[in-house]
């Protein structure tokens, strides 16, 4: 009995270690892509099949998941959109007090709501659309959560902030691309 317990304590640790030696292996190797949630919505009774609840506000946390994602050159991001928000990405080294906030504008297929649009085009390399409904169709318009695909072949720290201005000046709601050298396909 006694034996036992040992050798199945050892096979467990055994598997243990080769769990973490494989994951480190994996931080290792080729960081082609990583996922980012840019917003994501609760877990509360929540039915979005006829229109977002006031203007998508309603449990819906403004927030990048995880803040900082890191891949390899020549990679890239996977925004998946939650709810109404514009991926902007500005270039290696700029900073969110850099971010011109009062320069903004309405977005084509953009509710009006959540302070406009940030349109700072100061070292700025890419702004997607706007992914929520337009107040007058908002039953219609398919763009309420979506995916954004963005490579990059620089080495760098990348600037990524919600271009809605309420969410990034009021909620914060940016993070990084940290771009290592090497190539990640």
């Amino acid at each position: 009995m006694k034996r036992s317990i040992l050798s199945m304590i050892g096979i467990l640790t055994f598997c243990g270690i080769g769990l973490i030696a494989s994951s480190a292996m994996a931080i290792d190797g080729p960081l082609a892509n990583a996922t980012v949630s840019f917003g994501q919505w609760e877990t509360l009774p929540l039915d979005r099949l006829l229109a977002d609840p006031a203007g998508g506000a309603a449990g819906n946390n403004h927030e990048l998941i995880p803040q900082i994602a890191t891949i390899k050159q020549g990679g890239a991001v996977n925004f998946i959109i939650s709810g109404g928000h514009v991926v902007a990405v500005y270039d290696n080294g700029t900073q969110p007090v850099d971010i011109d906030t009062t320069v903004t504008e309405p977005a084509a297929n953009c509710s009006t709501g959540a302070g406009g649009v940030i349109n700072d085009p100061t070292d700025r390399i890419y702004r997607g659309p706007c992914h929520a409904p337009a107040a007058s169709n908002t039953t219609t318009d398919l763009r309420r959560d979506g995916v954004e695909v963005v490579q990059f072949s620089k080495p760098g720290t990348y600037l990524v902030i919600c271009a809605r201005k309420n969410h990034f000046v009021n909620d914060g709601m940016f993070g990084f691309v940290r771009v290592l050298p090497g190539n990640g396909k």
